[in-house]
């Protein structure tokens, strides 16, 4: 394990304190859940934005292309 330390608002501190005795767990805990979520987010869009790259919205289209355009079935319409 390694030790991180950071400076954040005074407000967030006690957000973080506050949520840390709510759940019951330490507030290490809940900041390495935060940034555990900030992580995979962000790895998220990169493969995100990775794989829109190689997509032929030429091939999309034609996909699209073939859908037939009836309107909505009664119900679906909003």
């Amino acid at each position: 394990m390694s030790t991180l330390e950071v400076k954040i608002p005074d407000l967030l501190f006690k957000q973080v304190n506050e949520v840390a005795a709510k759940e019951k767990v330490s507030v290490d805990q809940i900041v390495s859940i935060a940034l555990a979520a900030q992580v995979s987010a962000s790895q998220a869009r990169e493969g995100i934005a990775s794989r829109a790259k190689r997509v032929d919205w030429q091939k999309v289209d034609d996909i699209l292309d073939q859908v037939p355009a009836n309107p909505p079935i009664l119900g679906d319409e909003k």
